[in-house]
This record gives C-alpha cells, structure tokens and sequence, in this order.
C-alpha cells in the first residue's frame, strides 16, 4: 500500500460515516442510499486525482469541497427528486454543507440524528454508523444484536428517512431537550466501544473514547447539560483515568486486581470526583449509579479494600432501573467478591440462556476465573476453554491461557 492508499485508507475510515451524516443533513432531497454512493465516489475520486497530483496541502477539505460538488451536481440533474428550484437547492446545499460541521458542529449532528420520527433504536444505530463511523460488526457488539439485525434495522432506517424526506438537520432549542438522552446514549456506547475494543490493539478504536470525551466537554459548554450529563461525564473520567494501568508490560491484559494504582490518572480521578458531585439530584439515573461505582473502584487504596457491599447495592439498584444482562454479569461479579459465592454462580450459570452472553468470551472468561479462585479447577478449566474459542481479540487470549496455566 503506497502512501496515497494509506491516506486515503485512513481517512476513510475516519471521515466515511460523518460525510454521508453530513449530506444527510445538507438536504432532504439526499437519502441515506444516495449519499453512501455519493461520498463512495468522492473516496474513488481521491484515489485517482492524487496518485496523479498528489496529496492536496488539506486532504480533508479536499474531500468535503469535491463531495459537496458531486452533491449539488446530483440534485442539479436527478430529476427523480422533489422539485425544488435549482437556485433554492444549491444554495440550502451551499449554506448547509461545510466541512466545520463535522468539527466544530460534531455535537449538532449527534442532535440531528436523534429524530423523533425515528424509533430510539434506529436514533443510536444510524448515530453510530453515521456520526461516529462504527462497523456493522462494532454496532452489533455494543448493542447485544446479531450483525443481521443491525443491518435489518439501517435497511429500515435508510427506507424511512427517503420515503418520508426525513430530514436530518439541527433541531430547534425547544427540541434539543427531549433528544438529550438519545445523545446521552450514543456517547455512553461509543466511549464503551472504544474502551472494550482497545483490549485488542484496535488504535481506531481507543480514539473512540477520546472523541466521546470531547463531545461529552462540548456539550458541557452549552446551556443543554443536565445532572445526567455531569454524571456520565464523570463515569468516562474514572474509566478513562484507568485506561494505561489495564495493560501490563507486555501488553498483556490485567485484571483489576493485578493494575498497579499508581498508574492511575489521579487528576482524572478527582475530576470526575467533583463532576459527581456536582451530578447530585434525588433522581438517580444509571450514569450516576455507574459513576458511583467507579468512584469506589477509583478511591480504593488497593483491591482488597475495594467497598464491595456498597457496589452490590448500587448493582442492584442499576438493574431495577435498567434490567441488563451486562449489568447482571457484573452484580453477579460483584456479589462473589462480597462473600456471597452462591448467588453469584447461580446468576453466572443462568446468563448462558442469554444468546449474544452464551457467545462471548467474557462470561466464560469469568466463570473460569471465579471457579479457580473458588478451588474448583476442573469446572474453571472448562470454562476457560470455552472462552478461549470465543475471545476476539489475541489479548484476550494470552490472558486466559495465563489464567489456565496456574491450574
């Protein structure tokens, strides 16, 4: 791959969902077919027009400038699409289109793409396609879907948007409150995403979080944040504050155990601390239950010292609020390092009925680890097997052979 194609790679993969988001949101007159087949042609253009002048001194703005082009020129000459003045047209375009929406204005697009007219589902997948440039096989992940599903719902989604001239644009003040939890949402899911995939080496994927940081600080700067937004804000500053120690030496996943503290970002830990305090209201959601927890993983001296009575309560309070198998693998977790080993096993077995957990290396990965340190080899062998053939990534891998290799 010559240097151009490494250009053109890599900006692809960063820039593809924001530019068909973009034209998306520039005129109704775009579906979300046309624009994929839009912004796909603008990628072919790049490739052709600079391996024979070369990189453009701004790559990106190249991008936006021609893709912009080939939109207007589109609508100009389609004459399938709603009849508009050609004058009327290319100046919405003109006016809606530019390359600063998608810096600048990244927080007005996650708003634009929580339409009321579309179901919460479809507000978070096209969001994370479109706006945060996540794969099928990403949305499906951090969504608990199977790829099929995901790719059901963006067929849905992109027919409705055309059928009914959805138009994606930035909502109205009095608008912006009802999609603020939808926003919440989207920005929880991909700094997860960023945060679970980085377990792999997946570079891409650790700017993940970084981006939902910085959407998160945007939005912070408006008149639009609530308590749930400084709570959610301080749940990714614990996380994030962690980041580093989670890798050993050698790249090597640890447990939360075996981190070395010191690594941890306390300057990260006392700014979440603050905006967790700041988050205080008598309606709880599940960012502030969240955060809670990570406070107490965050503030603990050492392991062995971690509250765990405290995070069981508030695991238990999470799950009337939001019933979840995640959230249960974790009260489950939780509960064995409380004393409460019983419980704990039942809840574990029991998640294998749940399709998407029963596949995944992360339930067997703590069956095995929590059956080793209960003194049953056997069943903790068998376990970290199967979790073995499920793990994605090869990190995950050498941290179960370790864990089989002590048994």
């Amino acid at each position: 791959m010559n240097e151009v194609q490494q250009q053109v790679a890599s900006l692809y993969r960063e820039q593809f969902g924001k530019m068909v988001a973009s034209l998306l949101y520039s005129s109704s007159n775009i579906d979300p077919e046309l624009a994929e087949d839009l912004v796909q042609d603008t990628f072919s253009a790049a490739l052709t027009d600079w391996e024979q002048n070369g990189i453009p001194y701004n790559p990106k703005a190249w991008l936006y400038k021609v893709c912009k082009n080939k939109a207007i020129n589109r609508i100009k000459r389609d004459a399938r699409l709603e009849a508009l003045s050609e004058k009327e047209t290319v100046q919405e375009v003109e006016q809606r289109f530019s390359e600063s929406l998608l810096d600048d204005q990244q927080l007005k697009l996650l708003f634009a793409c929580a339409h009321p007219d579309l179901s919460p589902k479809i507000q978070v997948v096209i969001t994370l396609k479109y706006v945060a440039n996540l794969r099928v096989e990403a949305i499906a992940n951090v969504l608990g879907m199977t790829i099929d599903g995901v790719d059901k719902l963006l067929v849905r989604a992109r027919q409705k948007i055309k059928n009914e001239k959805i138009l994606l644009t930035e909502p109205t003040t009095e608008e912006l409150a009802a999609r603020l939890p939808v926003v919440h949402k989207v920005i929880y899911l991909l700094f997860n995403e960023g945060y679970r995939a980085s377990a792999g080496k997946d570079l891409m994927r650790e700017e993940l979080c970084e981006e939902a940081l910085i959407i998160t600080r945007q939005l912070m700067g408006s008149p639009l944040p609530n308590e749930e937004t400084m709570a959610l804000y301080a749940l990714m500053l614990f996380n994030a504050a962690r980041f580093e120690a989670r890798f050993g030496k050698g790249g090597e996943l640890l447990d939360l155990e075996q981190q070395d503290r010191s690594r941890w970002n306390q300057q990260l830990i006392a700014l979440g601390s603050d905006y967790l305090t700041k988050a205080e209201t008598k309606n709880l959601s599940t960012y502030h239950l969240e955060a809670s927890i990570a406070y107490f993983h965050c503030t603990s001296p050492t392991f062995s010292e971690t509250p765990w009575r405290k995070i069981v309560t508030l695991y238990a309070r999470l799950l009337d609020l939001h019933p979840n198998p995640f959230i249960e693998l974790n009260y489950a977790i939780a509960l064995f390092y409380n004393g409460d080993t019983q419980n704990a096993f039942e809840i574990l077995l029991n998640l294998r009925r749940h399709t998407f957990l029963n596949r995944s290396y992360l339930l067997h990965a703590t069956l095995g680890k929590l059956y080793y340190l209960h003194g049953d080899k056997a069943r903790a062998k068998e376990f970290l097997c199967k979790a073995t053939e499920n793990a994605q990534f090869e990190r995950e891998r050498k941290y179960i052979e370790k864990l089989i290799e002590k048994i």
